[in-house]
């Protein structure tokens, strides 16, 4: 292994953990990859045999429709055998250790963990056990971890942009709402940072942004209107109540006044910008249904593009 636990001896990617400090070129090359397969989803046959004979596990420690969905449609179009543990019901439930669990789904030879965790760090806890275990085989993908990171709808948000925007170099990017509690801003923040995005905008209040959030080469801003102003892309963030420790906020109705985005708001951003949102949505209190559902809204083809995203991530950690 190099410096970075992520990447094997060559520079490939061994384990997808957080696109913090992930190497432009690494980043790039999973966005290309995801380019081919993104028309697999238009044959009538939407299968390539590319991961055919592999064991890829879904270990969801925390509750996900959405991810756990799109990861297991991406493996099955890869062919790979998916096996969803339903942790709930599981050995961990029981007092095993969730390396005792990854050594026992190990034995069943596994070739590939996605894992998702209240936890911050519990994939690259995993993935350093397997390493130390002489079991770097096992690839990694983290699906998310507490507030820390969420790389693949990082990325699947960066393949958004791109589709639509083709390049980087001269856009404005703002990310809208509860930043404090995203590891998706997190990850979408790095990555757009790597790729070179001049100006990148957290929007929201003090009690929703990090405390050291200037330290991610971001903006502040707490006025919505100056915040979206002249905007390529706006990045809608639903408010994370589950996370949330104390009242940070009067209500969400007072929320929707001031950071709500509606077509109102939208018209302060350039005429061709793009609305987004990692989902779930929460209609009129982050986005209002005129704009969710709008010309400039690109929130469905996001879900479509995850499904690429993710064939991309597994085909190329299984290739390294």
């Amino acid at each position: 292994m190099n410096g970075n636990p992520q990447l094997n001896r060559n520079g490939e990617l061994q384990h997808l953990l957080t696109l913090e400090g992930l190497p432009r070129a690494n980043i790039e090359h999973i966005l290309d990859t995801a380019e081919s397969f993104v028309s697999i989803a238009e044959r009538e046959v939407k299968k390539v045999p590319l991961l055919r004979g592999k064991s890829i596990f879904n270990l969801f420690f925390e509750n996900s429709t959405r991810t756990r969905t799109t990861f297991e449609i991406a493996a099955k179009r890869l062919s790979a055998d998916v096996i969803n543990l339903n942790i709930g019901a599981s050995s961990t439930s029981k007092g095993e250790t969730v390396l005792d669990t990854i050594d026992n789904l190990s034995a069943m030879l596994a070739d590939m963990f996605v894992v998702r965790h209240a936890q911050s760090g519990a994939a690259h806890m995993i993935a350093a056990h397997l390493n130390a275990t002489a079991r770097p085989y096992i690839h990694v993908i983290n699906a998310g971890d507490g507030r820390h990171a969420h790389p693949t709808q990082g990325l699947l948000d960066l393949f958004t942009i791109r589709h639509y925007k083709k390049e980087f170099s001269q856009l404005t990017v703002a990310i809208v709402g509860d930043v404090l509690h995203s590891r998706v801003a997190r990850s979408l923040i790095h990555g757009l940072t790597t790729l070179g995005t001049p100006e990148v905008r957290v929007v929201g209040p003090n009690t929703l942004i990090p405390a050291a959030a200037a330290n991610l080469g971001v903006r502040v801003f707490n006025d919505m209107q100056e915040g979206v102003r002249n905007c390529d892309v706006v990045v809608m963030l639903r408010l994370q109540n589950e996370r949330m420790r104390g009242a940070l906020l009067p209500s969400a109705g007072e929320f929707f006044k001031h950071y709500g985005l509606t077509e109102e708001k939208l018209a302060l951003a350039k005429s061709d910008a793009i609305v987004m949102h990692p989902g779930p949505m929460n209609r009129g209190v982050e986005i209002d249904s005129p704009v969710a559902d709008g010309k400039h809204s690109v929130i469905l083809p996001q879900v479509t593009f995850g499904i690429a995203v993710r064939m991309a991530v597994m085909g190329i950690l299984a290739g390294s």
